[in-house]
This record gives C-alpha cells, structure tokens and sequence, in this order.
C-alpha cells in the first residue's frame, strides 16, 4: 500500500469523527461560525497559522522551506433540506442538511493539514488551507479572494474536490480543461392586462404571452447556438393569476442559462432578453428581464491535472482513474482558477452495495467514509508532488507521465 495512503488510513477514525460531527450541526452560507471556530482550534493544534476572513472563512498556513505556495480549498457550507437518513450522524438541525458533501471536503482537508504538519520540515514550500463559506448559494469564493486568501504569502497554484456518488470508493475522476459550467439567472415579468375570462378581447394575457415567450427561448438553445456546445435553458418556476374566470394582469418567471462556452455568455443572455421583450411586444404586453449573473466556467489547468493525476497513481491505481465529461452544473471553485493553475477532481464515495447511491443534493444522500482516506492521501501527494517541482525523475511512471504530458501539450 503507498506509504501516505498508510498514513492517512492511521488517522482516518479521528476525521470520520470530525466530519461526522460537523454532519450532525449543518450550517447554511455565512453562517457557518461553528464549523469556523471547529476548523480554526483543529488548525492551531496542528501549529498551523490561522485567520478568520469573510465573515466565517478560514486560512490557515503552513510555511515550509521554499518559496512556492500551493493551496487546498474545501467548502464548508450545508443546504436547506431535511435530512431522511436513519443513521447515528444524521442532521440534528430542522431543515438543513449537508447534502451535498462538504463536510467531507472539510474534514478531508483538515486530515491533509494534520499528515502535512507532520511532514513540515520536508516541505519545499508553503500550503494554505483555505475553509470557505456560502458556496451553495451567494458564492464565498470571491470574497474570500478579496479579503486577501491568496496573499501572504501568494498562491501559485490551487486543488480541490468534489465527492461523487457516481464514482465508487476508490476512484479518482478528473476533466482536462472546462469541467463546469458557467450560469445565469434571471427572472422575466410579463405584464398584460387583466380581464373577466369571458371576455378576453378585452385583456392581454400574459399567461399566454408567457408559454410563448418559453417556447420562443427554447429555439435559443436548437438554433441560435452550436450543437457541439452545450447549452441548457431552464424555466425552473412560473406564477400567475388569481382564479380561473379571471385573465390574469401579470405572470412572473424565473429562470437560468448554464453553458460551457464563457465567451458567448453575454450574447446568449441578450438573445433570452430580446426574445422575451419583443414576443411580449408583440403581442401587446410588456416583459421586464432582469439578470443575475452567476459563477463562471471552472477550467482545469492541464499540467495541474497532469501532477494530480500521476499523484493518484500510487494511491487508487491507473485503472480507477477515471477521465469524465464536464457538468453544467456549477461550482465557484471558477474563481480561483481564474487567478491561479489549478485542478478540481472528483472523489467517488459511492458504494452499490451498501446502497450508497443516492445523487448529492439529495435528502438521503451519504458517503462510504471510507472515501476520506483516499481524499487525504491524494490531496497531500499531489501537494509534495506539486512543490517538488511537478513528479520527481526518479518515479517509476515516467512512462505514463510522458504520455500524459504529451497529450496536455496537444490540448
């Protein structure tokens, strides 16, 4: 078994512990002061330097002999949902849940703090741990950048993960260059003119303005953008009227637009804003758009990918390295790679048969926490490996990193 994988295998009790304990008080964005303030003593413990930014963000450093600065991101925030497991860990808090695995993340990174502190005077560099709050919904990430996460000393570079229950237990997954996708809000309001239902010559209906403004915007998606570039329009809510002999006055819908090409954001977004004023017009009533701009592409740096993979090598095996397609879901990870090279990789924490499948967001959703070993290990090789310059020459993969640097090259 890899020496670190032993490592991390040796404290794996203590952060299931932790992670368990942070899964029973799930707390929603910038409100996490008690996963902060666990995070912050667990970090002094080990004598890693820490700091309170963005309201309830934590950094921590630890400085080792080298001039180069890598960092581990883990996002602590919980969902609003009920959890429905029946197991000794279970949220004790109504109505919030950690559904989506971050209270894995959190404790995975805090186990790769306690092996690196160990190995503090073989560092060739520094690693900042950085704990960020309100990922899952206003984004912490760009906060966290702007009370100064990556200054003092400066980050070079920057990895993360995401459990996913679609990998099993021991499998890595990664994705070469755009691996999320960017998103859009909006909210569109059509206002007409109301009527008695028996007669509609006198009103505009903005009940029938509206299915065509949604039929309308789906034609964005089949005709105006490249088939080869995925595009989802979503109307995810629709409210109007007041009671079936009455034609409505107004109708709200609120809606978002997730892709993969960043550079055609605007131009999508003002397609979905034109459609929806000039059908409304049209048809004589008026549409309000209103936008609200979301997180951009998450873009893995290939080299990045290139060192997290051959880390993983010696820890899962070439075979459950697993090379998977993007997602239009999002992740405000973005915003670090926007200002570093970086890599943000999946986890599996599935198990069929244990019947460890359900999909994150989920109100049953759970881990095998046997993941957290394999999480510690591949964050803190990909870390030594990172600060040794890339993979050292002496490694007995050279063949597969050669292959693996040619492909990036051709990226």
């Amino acid at each position: 078994m890899n020496e670190i994988l032993k490592e991390a295998r040796l404290i794996q009790d203590e952060i299931i512990e932790i992670r368990r304990r942070i899964h029973r008080e799930p707390e929603l964005g910038f409100e996490e002061t008690k996963t902060s303030e666990l995070i912050k003593k667990y970090l002094e413990k080990l004598d890693i330097e820490t700091k309170v930014i963005a309201k309830t963000g934590i950094v921590g450093t630890l400085k080792g002999n080298g001039e180069k600065t890598i960092a581990i991101r883990a996002d602590i925030d919980a969902l609003p949902i009920q959890e429905e497991n029946d197991v000794p860990y279970s949220s004790l808090v109504p109505g919030k849940m950690h559904a989506c695995g971050h209270d894995v993340h959190t404790a995975i990174t805090l186990g790769a703090a306690k092996l690196l502190s160990q190995k503090k005077d073989k560092l060739m560099g520094n690693v900042k741990f950085i704990f960020q709050p309100a990922e899952e919904t206003t984004g912490g990430a760009k906060p966290m950048l702007e009370a100064g996460a990556f200054e003092n000393p400066k980050v070079d570079a920057i990895i993360g993960l995401h459990v996913d229950p679609d990998l099993q237990v021991g499998q890595i997954g990664y994705t070469y260059g755009k691996a999320y996708a960017s998103s859009d809000m909006f909210d569109i309001n059509v206002i007409g003119r109301s009527s008695h239902g028996a007669e509609p010559h006198k009103s505009v209906d903005p009940i029938v303005i509206s299915a065509n403004i949604i039929n309308m915007i789906q034609t964005v998606v089949s005709r105006e953008s490249n088939p080869l570039e995925p595009l989802v329009i979503t109307i995810g809510s629709i409210e109007g009227g007041y009671a079936r002999n009455i034609v409505a006055g107004k109708v709200h819908m609120s809606g978002i637009i997730r892709m993969l090409n960043e550079e055609n954001r605007d131009m999508i977004v003002a397609k979905v804003e034109n459609i929806a004023k000039k059908t409304a017009e049209l048809m004589g009533g008026k549409a309000e758009f209103t936008r609200i701009e979301g997180y951009p592409c998450l873009i893995n740096d290939s080299r990045m990918i290139n060192i997290l993979r051959l880390s993983a090598l010696g820890i899962v095996g070439e075979e459950n390295i697993k090379n998977v397609l993007p997602t239009l879901g999002v992740e405000d990870f973005a915003y670090y790679l926007k200002k570093v090279p970086g890599c943000f990789y999946k986890l599996g924490c599935g198990n069929k048969e244990l019947g460890i499948d359900k999909p994150i967001h989920n109100n049953m959703f759970d881990v095998d926490e046997n993941c957290i070993a394999y999480g510690i290990a591949v964050h803190v090789s990909t870390v030594l490996n990172f600060l040794k310059g890339g993979i050292s020459k002496g490694n007995r993969q050279k063949r597969i990193l050669k292959d693996l640097l040619n492909y990036s090259d051709t990226l």
